[in-house]
């Protein structure tokens, strides 16, 4: 099915294409009544060839409409950067012309490349009968990243006055993930929330004694005063700091088409809390909660930051806002580093979670069921 669906997908070309050569389909509403339509379509489509044999799974259908919209993502980056063209034209000038902005393009190259391929892999899960919950989880808080931080950055920055009929649709696509996510998190765990001996063992080690999650802890302090003075920097503090950062190290957190600006924001108001909330996991044990939010929070990182890093360094970005040559590589790298850290995180929780796990009562200890209980009493006499 998966392979189905991949090839499938690339039949939005010749939509573009017709609609990129007939003017009629290329007045404002028109293009939102065809987007719709190809919504739908492409679901019924999906629908009733799974009728014989359908996917225990609803999400199957909305990773498979999402598909074909990631090709017409990849297309849009690709004739915004010049590599292609005769498909796309039409809908820069009437259709959302914010997506030639630098942060736009990136963020249509991480849909169109790496949303396309968990989609696929997930289609390929489900069809199996296998579960895919650990990736829906990254998914989910990749795409709920990408679309708020692009919905909101349309609104607040200087394309907020060229908003098209088109720009509605964008918010099915921030709707469907804030859904799935819903579903995953309520969905049990892959693994136990229980463990015994290893749990108990891994959960008396002092944080000295656990290098790496030591390592984890440092990494995630840093990591919120990052997030803390670009969000101050976002909402205009008057602190000398805030004013050095942005003038020169990340003046491109003052470019006025406003992504930079609300990813900060995004970050300042969610991120940080979380940061917060996985240092405290990473010092008090039990914390089940860990395995599931590492995992979020990492996909909305690692897509927040390559559309900002890419954006930063996009040819099409104005050269006053870009990183200054003195200091680039300190910033690359902080980025970088920045980006990185939420997703060892996640490696961490995933790999060894005997130390967010509750541990199993043993005998003589309470929370035993009440014959038990007598046992020890019994023997203790």
């Amino acid at each position: 099915m998966e392979t189905f669906v991949f090839l499938f997908s690339f039949s939005a070309l010749g939509i573009l294409y017709a609609m990129n050569s007939i003017p009629a389909f290329q007045e404002p509403y028109v293009i939102l009544e065809i987007g719709v339509a190809v919504l739908v379509v492409v679901f019924l489509f999906y629908f009733l060839i799974t009728r014989g044999n359908p996917p225990k799974d609803v999400l199957f259908f909305v990773f498979a409409v999402f598909s074909f919209t990631c090709v017409i993502d990849l297309v849009s980056a690709l004739e915004y950067d010049g590599i292609i063209s005769g498909f796309m034209a039409f809908y820069q000038k009437t259709g959302e012309p914010y997506l030639g902005t630098p942060y736009a393009i990136m963020m249509c190259y991480w849909d169109g490349i790496v949303h396309f391929i968990m989609y696929l892999v997930m289609i390929s899960r489900i069809t199996d009968r296998k579960g895919y919950r650990s990736m829906g989880l990254i998914w989910a808080g990749s795409l709920c990243a990408n679309m708020s931080v692009f919905i909101a950055g349309i609104v607040a920055g200087k394309y907020g006055s060229e908003i098209r009929p088109a720009f509605w649709i964008n918010f099915l696509f921030l709707l469907m993930p804030v859904w799935g996510a819903i579903t995953l998190f309520s969905r049990p765990k892959d693994r136990p929330l229980i463990g015994g001996y290893n749990a108990q063992q891994a959960q008396s080690m002092k944080l000295i004694w656990r290098p790496t999650d030591l390592i984890l802890v440092v990494l995630l302090i840093a990591a919120m005063a990052f997030t803390a003075i670009r969000g101050l920097v976002a909402l205009d503090s008057p602190l000398e700091a805030c004013s050095i950062y942005v003038k020169h190290y990340e003046p491109y957190l003052k470019d006025p088409v406003g992504y930079p600006r609300v990813m900060m924001l995004h970050l300042f108001f969610y991120g940080l809390p979380l940061l917060g909330a996985f240092v405290y996991g990473l010092l008090k044990p039990g914390c089940t909660w860990m395995s599931d939010w590492t995992l979020f929070l990492a996909g909305a990182m690692i897509q927040c930051q390559w559309a900002h890093i890419g954006g930063s360094l996009h040819p099409r970005t104005t050269a006053q806002f870009r990183i200054p040559n003195g200091v680039f590589w300190s910033v690359l790298v902080a980025n970088l580093l920045y980006a990185v850290t939420p997703i060892l995180v996640a490696l961490r929780v995933c790999n060894n979670p005997y130390f967010f796990l509750k541990i199993a009562p043993f005998p003589g200890q309470t929370g035993l069921p009440n014959s038990a209980e007598k046992d020890t009493k019994i023997k203790d006499k």
